[in-house]
Formats: structure tokens, C-alpha cells, sequence
């Protein structure tokens, strides 16, 4: 993918990106982002348009088949202090800053690299969001969590469950819950 500012590096002019979007040599994605590839997963223009924030909540859920319902937005994490994403396709967290990095994996999604919090993380997000998200939900995810648990590193949900806010009732909820 390319910034506006890129492209006219790249092609020297608006003209000229314009001529090369009318051959199909280039595609205009969303508002300032071009790519050369006509078809881009949401996701990674989401990482891409928004560098300093992580896919986190629904979007990571299905993003690792731990659930089967498909986002109707695309949940970004920023710090606290990040500025308001006016993107009716967004649902911003404001996360605060001691937990905000942690966790955080670039991974390659269909040839592009996303910001994402690791499953380990993710876990300890289902907990932290639990009164907010239906029952249904938490439990297919929560099921999904136990099936994959020997794969995923127990010190480290361990490590975040303990940096996070309420990390008392967060443990308590994971050794009732998932372990």
C-alpha cells in the first residue's frame, strides 16, 4: 500500500497517478491510500491507515477462529492519550499506556503486516471486557479458548493478567474460568 505522499514520489503527479489508476495499474483504496492490488482485507488497511493502533477485541477473535461472527467494525486499541478515530467503521479502546504494548505481534495477513494483540492477550481482553460482551459470545469464545490452551503460553497470560487493572479478579476468573 502507498500514501497520496508516496504515489506522487513514486508517479511525480496527481496526473499521473490518475493515468495509472485509469490503466488499472493502480487502485485507490480508501481516502490518501493507493495500492497496486485491487483487492486489500480490511484489516490491513485498518493497520495500515492507523499505524499506532493494535486490532484488538471482535476483530482479533475472529481474526484467530476463536469466533464465527463477523465484525460489523473493526476494533482498533490506542493509548489513552491518542486522538478520537473519527471512522464510523472503527470502535476505538483507549487503553492505558503501562498495558498498551503489551502483547502486541505484527503478523503477516494476506501478504500484509498488521498490528495485533496476541492470543495470550486476547485472553486476558475477554475477561477484562466480559460484562460487556453477550454471554453467547463469551462462552463460544471462552470453549474456543480451552480447545487451544496447550498451545498457548500459560506465563505469559500469567505475566499480563497481572499487569492488567482488577489483575486480582482477572486471576481468580482465569482459575475459575479457563485453567
Amino acid at each position: 500500500m502507498l500514501s497520496r505522499a508516496e504515489c506522487l514520489k513514486e508517479y511525480g503527479s496527481d496526473y499521473l497517478i490518475s493515468k495509472k489508476i485509469e490503466k488499472g495499474e493502480l487502485f485507490k483504496i480508501a481516502k490518501g491510500i493507493y495500492s497496486e492490488k485491487k483487492h486489500i482485507p480490511d484489516l490491513a488497511i485498518y493497520s495500515y491507515k492507523y499505524p499506532y493502533t493494535v486490532i484488538t477485541m471482535k476483530s482479533a477473535f475472529y481474526f484467530y477462529n476463536l469466533s464465527d461472527v463477523i465484525p460489523d467494525v473493526c476494533d482498533l486499541a490506542t493509548s489513552r492519550d491518542a486522538a478520537k478515530i473519527r471512522d464510523k467503521k472503527v470502535k476505538q479502546y483507549f487503553v492505558s499506556d503501562n498495558i498498551f504494548k503489551v502483547g502486541i505481534e505484527t503478523v503477516d495477513y494476506k501478504g500484509f503486516d498488521i498490528h495485533i494483540y496476541s492470543k495470550e492477550r486476547m485472553l486476558i481482553e475477554l475477561i477484562r471486557y466480559k460484562s460487556k460482551l453477550s454471554f453467547d459470545y463469551y462462552k463460544e469464545i471462552l470453549l474456543n479458548y480451552r480447545k487451544i490452551l496447550p498451545q498457548l503460553n500459560i506465563q505469559e497470560i500469567q505475566d499480563i493478567a497481572l499487569l492488567a487493572p482488577k489483575s486480582n479478579k482477572i486471576m481468580e476468573t482465569l482459575q475459575l474460568e479457563v485453567f
